[in-house]
């Protein structure tokens, strides 16, 4: 049977950004999707109907990690870079 291991890699530096006005420390390199799930984050975002939205695809297609970064809105979380300082807020019912 195959036995799964973790890799060791060598992460960027530290570096803190925003998500809802919450302090979010990411690694430089990642994108905001990884941050974001990796700080436990729930919900990227919320359907007109309420409902709570992820990433789905990781690769740019879907737009279901949408997010509101420094004003601009439907940023694919999962094709942007974090970098320090940076505002993200959900991008609610779209």
């Amino acid at each position: 049977m195959f036995k799964a291991q973790r890799l060791k890699a060598n992460r960027g530096r530290a570096l803190q950004f925003t998500f809802e006005g919450t302090t979010v420390t990411a690694y430089d390199g990642e994108t905001v999707a990884t941050a974001l799930l990796a700080a436990g984050v729930t919900a990227f975002n919320v359907t007109r109907g309420g409902e709570p939205r992820m990433p789905f695809c990781n690769m740019g297609t879907c737009f279901d990690c949408a997010v509101c970064v420094n004003g601009h809105s439907l940023v694919r979380a999962c094709l942007t870079d974090v970098s320090s300082g940076m505002q993200v807020n959900r991008q609610e019912g779209k």
